[in-house]
This record gives C-alpha cells, sequence and structure tokens, in this order.
C-alpha cells in the first residue's frame, strides 16, 4: 500500500465516531442495551485504572527502629516466607485472572461496537481462540517489558544511593541522570505505543479476519511501517481526546458537587455512565483505521479475510453446465 495513494485523517473519523455513539445508545434510548454494552465494556477495561484512590495516613508514631524490624523478621522466617509466597502466588492469580478477562472483554465490546448488538454470550463464545491469543500475547509482553525496565532500575539505584551518600550532585552522576531519564522515557513510549496499537489496531485485525494475535501484529506491522508518521499523529491525536474527556468528567464531577464522582467510583456503574466515552473512543480507532482500506474496516457487514461476500444466487442448471 502506497501511503500517497490516500487520503488519511485524524479528525474525519471524529464525526463517524461520535453518529455511531448516537446510534449505539440514544436512537433509541433502550436501558437494558447500556447496561448490557456497559458490562462488556466494564470487562474490557476491568482493572486497567480509572478510580480515585485515596492518600495515606499520617506517621505519628515516630521514627520506626529498624533494628527491631529486622530482628523480628529474622525471628519469624518460619512463617514470614511461606505467607510471602501464599500471598505472592495469589496477587499473580488475581492479575493474570484479571488480564485474561479484559482480553475476552476487548473482543465482546468491540463485537457490540461494530455490529450495534447488546450481546454477552455470543461475543463470549465465538472469540475465545482470539480472547486467549491476545492474553497470552499481553503475558510475554508484560514479561519483556518488566525485563526491559529492570536494568534500568538497576542503573538508576546505582545512581542515586551513591548521590545520597555523597550528599553533593557530580558532573558524572548529572550525565548518567540524563542519559537514564533519556532511556526511560523513550522505554516507556516504545511500550506504551505497543499497548495502544494493540488495543486499537491489533485487536481489530483479529476481529476481522479470525486470526491470532502475532500474526495480526504481524500484518499490522506491515501497515504500520508504510505509515509510521500517520500512526505518531493518531496517537497524539488520541492523547488529547483522552485528555479532553478527563476534562469533561471532571467538569461533571465540580457541576454535580461530588455526586457524580459516588458512581464513577462504583465498579460497573461507574462504567456504564461513562459507556458514551468509551463507545466514542472505540468507534473513532476502528473508523481511522478503516480509512487504510476494507480489509481493515470493522464495519463491513460481511467480510471473509476482508473481502466483502456479495455471492450471486446458484442456478442449478449453470452450475451442473459449468461442472460439465
Amino acid at each position: 500500500m502506497n501511503e500517497m495513494n490516500i487520503k488519511i485523517s485524524v479528525t474525519d473519523p471524529v464525526g463517524k465516531a461520535i453518529e455511531r455513539t448516537k446510534t449505539i445508545l440514544f436512537s433509541p434510548f433502550d436501558m437494558g442495551k447500556w447496561f448490557t454494552i456497559g458490562f462488556c465494556a466494564w470487562l474490557a477495561f476491568l482493572g486497567e485504572g480509572g478510580g480515585f484512590n485515596g492518600g495515606g495516613g499520617n506517621n505519628q508514631g515516630g521514627s520506626p527502629n529498624f533494628s527491631d524490624v529486622g530482628h523480628y523478621i529474622q525471628s519469624n522466617l518460619y512463617w514470614i516466607i511461606p505467607v510471602g509466597l501464599v500471598v505472592f502466588v495469589s496477587v499473580i492469580s488475581i492479575l493474570l485472572g484479571l488480564a485474561w478477562l479484559r482480553c475476552r472483554g476487548k473482543f465482546m465490546f468491540l463485537h457490540c461496537v461494530a455490529q450495534n448488538k447488546a450481546e454477552v454470550v455470543i461475543p463470549w463464545k465465538e472469540y475465545i481462540v482470539e480472547g486467549n491469543s491476545l492474553f497470552v500475547f499481553k503475558v510475554v509482553f508484560g514479561v519483556i517489558s518488566l525485563a526491559c525496565f529492570i536494568p534500568l532500575v538497576v542503573g538508576w539505584i546505582a545512581v542515586v544511593i551513591p548521590l545520597i551518600r555523597s550528599e553533593r550532585l557530580l558532573i558524572a552522576s548529572i550525565g548518567m541522570i540524563i542519559v537514564l531519564s533519556l532511556l526511560t522515557i523513550t522505554l516507556a513510549i516504545v511500550l506504551a505505543l505497543v499497548a495502544k496499537f494493540t488495543d486499537h489496531f491489533v485487536v481489530p485485525t483479529m476481529y476481522i479476519h479470525r486470526i491470532r494475535c502475532r500474526e495480526a501484529w504481524g500484518r499490522f506491522w506491515e501497515l504500520l511501517k508504510m505509515n509510521i508518521g500517520r500512526f505518531i499523529v493518531f496517537a497524539l491525536f488520541l492523547l488529547l481526546l483522552n485528555i479532553a474527556a478527563s476534562t469533561l468528567v471532571i467538569l461533571a464531577i465540580f457541576a454535580t458537587c461530588g455526586c457524580a464522582c459516588c458512581f464513577l467510583m462504583t465498579p460497573f456503574i461507574g462504567t456504564v455512565v461513562m459507556l458514551p466515552i468509551y463507545v466514542f473512543l472505540r468507534s473513532y480507532s476502528a473508523y481511522y483505521l478503516a480509512q487504510y482500506g476494507p480489509q481493515w474496516d470493522v464495519f463491513a457487514p460481511l467480510t471473509v479475510n476482508a473481502v466483502i461476500v456479495d455471492t450471486p444466487p446458484i442456478n442449478p442448471d449453470n452450475f451442473f453446465r459449468e461442472q460439465e
């Protein structure tokens, strides 16, 4: 695909996404449909944040005696280690379970938006292979991301601890801090882009072609290489849209004197309240991707490997004549 032969815009899909949101949620308004699609959206973003965390309490007990703490830990290792292992395994299991549900929810929510249907059971069963493949990719990507950050964390520790002990800033330390900062920021941006592109473009590719995540990333990678500048502009514009959406939420909280915050903090209910924003953002990225051709269009009425099926009815006489 030659990027000079197609016209791509980051603003045109905005209007289409708004109209799609109106059609799905307000034409007509159906509370049952809201709650059904809201449940799929809730699964799709389960555990990804959006809540309001309270601050920590005040430390009024004075400075802790670290020697006593260390002595206590050493004398109770016989039960601290087993309990710690149980807690660690439990936390990892919960995180993996949430990630698996999110991956299944991504396809359920996309199905509802693409087909304008309020369904749970059908997409849950239909896209089990794609959802599990996405889950495996997310786990591997998370492990790789962690492995990439470990050397940077070690580097930061090696630089910061000597600075704290010496209590003075050396020129060599300034240089190391600048280098580590640039590496950390660059790595964070790259990993964030991979995560966003996976959710916004690779998942629709899997949905359209019914393929696994690795193959979908391979197809999208070919498109990304030829249009890297356009997708960077998309990422920046998407950031602006998210900022605008967050601003609307904050204004709603202030306008209701904080009452809206109670609904937004409630699991599932908060997602239902914010469903127009979720549907709009999901529609926006889908419409943007569709500009690159019918093979990237999740809204196509019927596709097989992104080729629109328009088969004429078979005439039995002509069929047997052709076989002869």
